[in-house]
C-alpha cells in the first residue's frame, strides 16, 4: 500500500499537535507526522515541542474508513 503525502511548511510557533489538529481534526495523531518525517528531520527537531518556521514536512493522507451500514432497527423490519 502506497501512502500519499501533502507537503506543509511550518510557521513560527507551530507545534506537532497543532499541525495534527489542522490536518486530522484531532491533536493526538502527531506521531503519524513525526514517523513520516523521521528520516529527513534531525531528532532535536523531531521531538521538540515547537517547530521553527520554514521546515518542510510530509503529512500523510489518511484513508477514510468506510462507514459501516447498520441493519435497520427492529421496528422497521
Amino acid at each position: 500500500m502506497t501512502t500519499s503525502f501533502v507537503e506543509y511548511t511550518t510557521k513560527e510557533g507551530d507545534r506537532w499537535d497543532l499541525i495534527s489538529y489542522e490536518f486530522y481534526g484531532v491533536p493526538n495523531k502527531y506521531y503519524l507526522i513525526q514517523e513520516a518525517n523521521e528520516k529527513e528531520i534531525p531528532p532535536s527537531l523531531l521531538y521538540s515541542p515547537t517547530l521553527p518556521a520554514g521546515l518542510k514536512l510530509k503529512i500523510p493522507v489518511l484513508e477514510e474508513q468506510p462507514i459501516k451500514e447498520l441493519p435497520p432497527p427492529p421496528w422497521k423490519t
